[in-house]
């Protein structure tokens, strides 16, 4: 069965094993664009698949990718597109929270790389992680200023409504817009 459900339907194919790619989007980084729906509406076209799950908070996406990967409904990522004006990776220290949850799926996942997109960040990993730690995902992390339509599709997209980080008005627009998507979860 295609998609989160079976076997990755867009991966990348390194040797003969495939590769899970999650495309994770935090709604404050639309607040960056003029056009902000229309953004998301372009990136949602670019994944060709619908929204699996939405939630409040950053890392109960992380709780989610677990508890499916746990469950075998979808492989170890090996790859996380993660759109956010926030890189996530503010501490090495327990327990995850929504600064630190992409920190902590590099931990979990050692061969996963993160794609973080963000067109000016304001900081980077290394100012908040102590040296060992930064060290540890370093060559797996990558910063990109937009998304590359070249880049494999998601077989699993996150949402993240990110409440008091962004426009409550706003936030309820981008929200109706993916929930027109068909939400899987």
């Amino acid at each position: 069965m295609p998609g989160v459900r079976g076997k990755s339907t867009s991966s990348i194919t390194p040797g003969n094993e495939t590769m899970t790619v999650i495309l994770d989007i935090d709604l404050d980084y639309f607040a960056l664009f003029k056009q902000p729906v229309r953004r998301l509406e372009k990136i949602l076209a670019w994944a060709a698949r619908p929204v699996d799950f939405m939630v409040r908070h950053h890392h109960e996406a992380f709780r989610q990718w677990r508890r499916l990967a746990k469950d075998g409904d979808i492989r170890p990522p090996q790859l996380i597109i993660h759109l956010d004006e926030h890189h996530d990776m503010m501490s090495e220290t327990p327990p995850v929270n929504f600064g630190s949850f992409i920190y902590f799926a590099m931990r979990q996942w050692s061969e996963c790389q993160v794609y973080w997109v963000m067109p000016q960040p304001i900081d980077y990993p290394d100012m908040w992680l102590s040296a060992e730690a930064w060290h540890t995902v370093s060559s797996r992390f990558s910063h990109f200023k937009r998304l590359r339509q070249q880049w494999p599709k998601p077989d699993l997209v996150s949402v993240c409504t990110s409440p008091g980080f962004i426009d409550e008005r706003l936030s309820q627009r981008l929200v109706e817009r993916v929930r027109g998507t068909e939400i899987r979860r």
